[in-house]
C-alpha cells in the first residue's frame, strides 16, 4: 500500500463519520462537507491504485 492509497482511505472515513454526524445533527452544512472529502478520498486512494498498478505491470 503507498503513501496515496492509505491518505486516501483516511480521508474517505474522516469524510464518512463528517456525513453521518451531518446527518444526526441535521446539519446540511457539514453533511455537505464530509461527503466532498469522503469523494476526494475515494479519489485519491484510486489514483494510489493506479500508481500501484503501473508500479507491478513496470
Amino acid at each position: 500500500m503507498n503513501k496515496d492509497q492509505a491518505k486516501g482511505r483516511v480521508e474517505e472515513a474522516k469524510g464518512k463519520v463528517k456525513e453521518t454526524i451531518g446527518k444526526m445533527l441535521d446539519d446540511k452544512g457539514m453533511e455537505v462537507e464530509g461527503n466532498v472529502q469522503k469523494n476526494v478520498g475515494k479519489g485519491r486512494a484510486g489514483w494510489g491504485d493506479l500508481k500501484d498498478d503501473l508500479k507491478k505491470n513496470k
